[in-house]
């Protein structure tokens, strides 16, 4: 495996109003939008310093006429997207975009693991840039899976990407949370859980860093995006809580709680 395969290494989200939800994730994250100049397509990038960290483009018509709502899509960077893509279905998930070239840029293909949570493959044309390292707002770094059953969900990703899994923390009626690392990866990137009842579908939610979780909820809620679970505490000492934006898609925040 290359040491990239299994790696996160972009985000997209797809929503019905790409000027209003670049507005708000431009307030509440704070990252800088700019166009990709894509020629025949409207596709923002949003930066955090000198890096491009995440993309913005409309949810297709065919998504919306099958009652897909906005949503955050993660990228996994795979050695080879054809036998990525083939892999997932061989065991046991669907492929719902076929691999296709994104002229100048790479390679990729939109996939569901067998439990229904959706991804996108991704290899670039070249090596991935290095990013500056250096810890600040609008960073992700965190990747939190709700599944139907979080052991088998494990044992998917170690067999499609090499994951490993780090602590895991005992959360009492709901399980296990295990959190995994990159294979190779000396610290966690994610955790899983079982799905607590009323989440009616699994999902990948991504965490976007903060310097003050409590002014970020303030940002949140004055930008018309609404709190669904927290603030609250959890191990290390970060506070995080979870959202939706005004387009309805779901994400997450993650940072200290300042005094």
């Amino acid at each position: 495996m290359g040491p990239n395969h299994g790696h996160f290494v972009w985000y997209e989200l797809m929503t019905t109003d790409m000027a209003a939800a670049t507005r708000f994730y431009g307030e509440v994250v704070g990252w800088k939008a700019r166009d990709a100049g894509m020629p025949g397509m409207a596709y923002t990038l949003l930066a955090s310093g000198s890096d491009d960290i995440a993309g913005l483009m409309d949810l297709p018509q065919s998504a919306r006429d099958m009652g897909a709502p906005p949503s955050w899509i993660g990228h996994v960077w795979v050695d080879d997207v054809d036998l990525g893509a083939a892999s997932f279905a061989a065991g046991g998930g669907q492929v719902y975009r076929a691999p296709e070239d994104i002229p100048g840029i790479g390679r990729f293909a939109i996939v569901a693991d067998p439990q229904g949570a959706v991804l996108a493959l991704f290899k670039g044309e070249g090596d991935m840039p290095p990013r500056d390292p250096t810890p600040r707002p609008g960073l992700v770094p965190w990747h939190e899976l709700l599944a139907e059953d979080r052991e088998a969900a494990f044992a998917f990703y170690a067999g499609q990407f090499g994951w490993r899994k780090d602590t895991g923390i005992d959360m009492g009626p709901l399980g296990t949370y295990q959190m995994f690392a990159y294979a190779g990866g000396a610290e966690a990137v994610g955790g899983m859980m079982t799905r607590p009842p009323g989440v009616p579908a699994s999902f990948w939610m991504f965490y976007f860093s903060c310097d003050d979780i409590a002014a970020a909820e303030a940002r949140v809620v004055s930008a018309g995006g609404q709190i669904i679970n927290g603030p609250m505490e959890v191990p290390g000492g970060m506070h995080i809580f979870q959202a939706l934006d005004p387009q309805g898609a779901v994400f997450a925040m993650v940072g200290p709680k300042k005094d």
